[in-house]
């Protein structure tokens, strides 16, 4: 699974980031091909989903046995690379963080994206609950059954929101910072939860900006306790890697992983996969979560060829926006199509 905090990992915008040379990624599907001696529970050639501290992007893994799921028998190994990393992160959001009860109102960022899709699903297994989205104005169309109140993510939607439902929202989850933190607790109701469970806007170019990151860190919302006592609202974050890797709390999440399986089984939740890339197509599918153009989950294939550079290919947008025209024998910029799955 391809996820954006890989794209922070390979800015270094994360705490302590490793030293290169390393493999990068934090969830995969695939085949058991062998078992530590004391490990019950598995066979030699059974369908598995993992979390893996690093290392993930690669033919072969290994991992510790509280990190393995069975896979469903009617899932695909690609559904699978997609479930772990986002399902659980919007499960322990929405229930365990936020106790997401019927009749409550949910704010999430990035609805096109795997958690964005994933928190609609688990939000339409509740009665009555409405899910405001942001969104980039080209997904809606493919993302609009999946939420209640779709709004372009460059429009002001804390207005659109509050004319929806003067009172705001129970649930914001932010995954994008700066700027959004304050108004994100603008529109929460009294006995609200804010979760930050991501920092995005870091994310800016293609290397690591001081600049950028200093801009976003100063929009960020200065946070007064005392203002939270009077206004009874709840300000949380969330990291799904600490709690596995940092804070010891594999079972609590196998507990969750059941809960998921059981509601995939019953046909309650899917995981939406955007598309397929090759392992040497990583920088392409790297810039397609920067750009935000995903809807769903990015999928890295080991067994996956490349795909054929497209030969119409003769412009390609710059960081700026701006077209660059392509110098001639410059292979390296050329736009490929993947798979969409």
């Amino acid at each position: 699974g391809l996820n954006f905090i890989d794209l922070m990992v390979r800015q270094g915008n994360i705490d302590n980031p490793p030293k290169t040379p390393l493999v990068p990624g934090f969830e995969c599907s695939g085949i058991v091909e062998t078992l530590g001696d004391s490990v019950k529970g598995f066979e030699i050639g059974d369908r598995v989903m993992a979390f893996v501290n690093y290392n993930a992007w690669a033919e072969v893994v290994c991992t510790p046995v509280e990190f393995v799921y069975k896979i469903p028998d009617d899932m695909s190994f690609s559904e699978a690379a997609a479930f772990p990393m986002n399902f659980v992160t919007a499960y322990m959001m929405l229930f365990e963080v936020a106790n997401l009860r019927e009749g409550m109102s949910v704010l999430v960022h990035s609805a096109g994206g795997g958690v964005g899709q994933a928190v609609a699903q688990l939000c339409s297994t509740i009665p009555n609950v409405t899910v405001f989205g942001t969104a980039s104005s080209f997904k809606h169309e493919a993302i609009k059954n999946s939420v209640t109140h779709l709004f372009d993510r460059n429009a002001d939607y804390v207005q659109e929101v509050k004319r929806i439902s003067t009172d705001g929202v129970d649930i914001v989850l932010d995954c994008l910072c700066g700027e959004n933190t304050g108004k994100g607790l603008s529109l929460l109701k009294p006995l609200g939860t804010y979760i930050l469970y991501g920092s995005s806007n870091m994310v800016t170019g293609e290397t690591k900006s001081f600049f950028s990151f200093a801009k976003s860190w100063w929009q960020v919302e200065k946070v007064n306790p005392i203002k939270l006592y009077e206004e009874n609202k709840v300000i949380a974050g969330f990291s799904l890697l600490n709690l596995l890797f940092k804070q010891n709390r594999g079972g609590l999440i196998k507990g969750v992983m059941d809960k998921l399986l059981n509601l995939y089984n019953n046909k309650k939740i899917k995981p939406v996969v955007d598309s397929l890339w090759a392992l040497e197509e990583v920088k392409e599918a790297m810039q397609r979560i920067h750009d935000r153009g995903n809807i769903g989950k990015l999928i890295l294939d080991v067994e996956k060829a490349p795909t054929p550079l497209m030969a119409n290919d003769s412009t390609e947008t710059s960081e700026a926006g701006e077209e660059e025209e392509d110098h001639e024998g410059d292979n390296e910029n050329k736009e490929r199509m993947p798979f969409i799955q």
